[in-house]
């Protein structure tokens, strides 16, 4: 009994220190992130190159000028891209940051500090910068925007972004159609509108380029309890809208969690396996070579490549280890894709995204450009058959003309692909503002064999 006894006392002592770290931990102001306020170049050995500066930028006020190569921030030697992106998507205002510079031939060390970021500050849109704390403790930021002065329960779009590691924060002078699509949501939509920073972008703890599926997928669902929670939100009319990555988790979300509808913008069906091997062949296609040449790639490099990290849950260094002559072909690092770990793409393998859309209930819309390179025609077709096979009716596909997958308008897909500048159209977050506004005017009801039964 004893025993029994001590058990149970030293369980509810575990029980109640995490509850009070964990509540210490959302009181914790997290630190507000800065920018350089310059332009860099890349260097093949280690550092960047200063090519443009802010006057007002830390660097300038460190003693640094254009030409200067910066070497290491906080002793982190710049090795890589990544490094750099790490560095950059860590900085923090009111750090005194030591950094170790090249001037010519000679090297020297200099201190700066950086200032804040204005924070987003919409007419007519009362903006809170909270946060959450993961299961996995990390803080995150969250961005909860909607009407000042409204006194009712608000009906809310939950926002779930891409693969990349970009904020979703939006700035002025900030060059992101998606980030104006986002904008003018917040804006325009009249609902309170929240978005999520991964680990490590934005204001968030953690390190992007390190974080798992598993990790980024919890922080999404601490954010849309906390969203459901809120005393100014109805929670029987939140629609979640995800783009491109953020679409394929849209219809998990939806299930899980009871929301109102989907909006998904560049979405795809298939396992990641999959979808890299058609990505592979039109990009090998786009890039000249003629369709026996890309048949051979694919057979003798990119279907073992991709098996391996995938299937078999190698990193790329394994497999190009195993196979050396995959070598030539691989062009992500050893341990990364798209700035993301080979982790990631571990779970992501298993994640059911065609299952989670199949038992989606209520009324879905998604958008396809007809110049997205990246997530296929195909695909987002998939989804609409499979909806409507499991029974749900309320399901609207719109194939966008000249859209590609970054919220551009392009002559050709080949044109999105050679990175051209396109145009921007406000038509395009326009139609996602519309798209909020129907499926969020009541609660849907629920349709198919998935719908709950009463």
């Amino acid at each position: 009994m004893n025993s029994i006894r001590k058990f149970l006392f030293f369980i509810t002592f575990i029980t109640i220190s995490l509850s009070q770290n964990i509540a210490s931990a959302s009181d914790q102001e997290l630190d507000r992130r800065a920018q350089w306020q310059a332009r860099f170049e890349r260097l093949p050995e280690a550092g960047v190159r200063i090519r443009q500066l802010e006057a007002s930028s830390g660097l300038v006020h460190a003693g640094l000028a254009v030409d200067d190569v910066l070497i290491s921030v906080d002793n982190k030697t710049i090795l890589s891209g990544a490094d750099w992106d790490d560095l950059s998507d860590a900085l923090v205002a009111g750090h005194e940051y030591r950094i170790l510079f090249r001037r010519g031939t000679r090297e020297a060390y200099t201190s700066a500090v950086f200032e804040p970021l204005e924070r987003e500050n919409h007419n007519g849109i009362t903006t809170a910068y909270d946060q959450i704390v993961s299961d996995f403790g990390i803080r995150q930021r969250v961005i909860i925007t909607r009407p000042s002065g409204a006194e009712s329960p608000q009906p809310a779009i939950f926002v779930l972004q891409g693969l990349s590691c970009s904020s979703i924060e939006y700035w002025q002078g900030r060059r992101s159609n998606f980030a104006r699509s986002l904008r003018n949501l917040v804006q325009q939509s009249g609902m309170v509108v929240m978005r999520t920073e991964k680990p490590g972008l934005g204001d968030s703890e953690g390190n992007c380029s390190k974080t798992d599926f598993k990790t980024e997928i919890n922080g999404y669902e601490t954010a849309i309890k906390k969203l459901k929670a809120l005393p100014y939100v109805d929670p029987d009319r939140i629609v979640v809208f995800g783009s491109s990555m953020g679409s394929a988790l849209a219809p998990y979300f939806a299930n899980k969690y009871n929301l109102n509808g989907v909006i998904a913008d560049g979405t795809y069906h298939r396992t990641w396996f999959e979808h890299m091997l058609e990505i592979e062949r039109r990009i090998k296609s786009m890039e000249g070579n003629d369709e026996t040449t890309v048949n051979q790639m694919m057979n003798r490099a990119y279907i073992p490549l991709y098996y391996g990290m995938l299937v078999e849950k190698l990193s790329y260094q394994q497999v190009v280890e195993r196979s050396p002559l995959l070598a030539t072909y691989n062009y992500h690092d050893g341990g990364h894709m798209y700035g993301r770990p080979v982790s990631f793409y571990h779970q992501l393998q298993d994640f059911d995204v065609a299952g989670n859309w199949e038992k989606v209930s209520v009324p879905v819309r998604i958008r396809w450009g007809t110049n997205d390179w990246i997530m296929s025609e195909a695909d987002n077709d998939m989804i609409v058959t499979a909806l409507q096979g499991a029974g749900n009716s309320d399901v609207i596909l719109l194939k966008y003309p000249g859209l590609d997958h970054f919220d551009t308008i392009q002559p050709t897909m080949l044109a999105s692909f050679t990175g051209e500048a396109g145009q921007w159209d406000d038509e395009i977050s326009g139609q996602l503002v519309r798209w909020a506004k129907e499926l969020n005017a009541q609660k849907n009801s629920r349709m198919g064999k998935y719908a709950e039964k009463p």
